[in-house]
This record gives C-alpha cells, structure tokens and sequence, in this order.
C-alpha cells in the first residue's frame, strides 16, 4: 500500500494532465519526456522487466511500489499497472515521499 501523500501526489499529476501509462509511456521513455515511472508489484513478470529495461537503457528513475488497484485508484483509471511522471516537480515530490 502506498502512503497517502503519495497517491494524492499521483491524483494531482494525473489532473493536471501529467502522468502517462501503457503504450504511450513506453514512447515517453524513448523520447525522454518522463522523470520518474512507477510500476506495480502485481504487474507481470513480463511488463516490469520491459520497463525496468527501458528505463534503465534511457537513464530514467523507476521503483516498484504499490499495487495495480492503488495506482489506477489515484489516477482515476481503471487497470493501470505503470504510471509515468512528466513532470519534474511532481517526480522529485514523489520520489521524496517515497524515500529515495
């Protein structure tokens, strides 16, 4: 479970229009329009050894935190699994509240 200044975090970013998930994180992270991704404990093998690999390749700050339902939960959508932040205020913000 993530705490809740984290998740209210993500609510804020998510209305202000600056999260991304799904396909469209993956071309973020290419083209390097993301600060921070977050992905979930209960995303597939699969998935977070895609994302951990992209991010790694393209120097982007990743953690595995929280589950599917906390993260599509504070964003107001329903089976997101990995979350980007485009934004760096909002990334640093998280990534303090989360301790890294």
């Amino acid at each position: 479970m993530l705490n809740k200044d984290v998740l209210s975090l993500l609510g804020l970013a998510s209305r202000a229009r600056l999260i991304s998930t799904g396909d469209v994180l993956l071309k973020d992270i290419r083209n390097n329009r993301v600060y921070f991704v977050m992905i979930a404990l209960d995303a597939s093998e699969n998935t977070k050894k895609k994302f951990k690999d992209k991010c790694s390749y393209y120097h982007i700050d990743y953690q595995v935190i929280g589950e599917v339902d906390d993260l599509s939960h504070a964003i107001g959508r329903d089976n997101r699994v990995v979350v980007g932040i485009k934004d760096k205020g909002f990334a640093d913000k998280i990534k303090s509240k989360l301790g890294g």
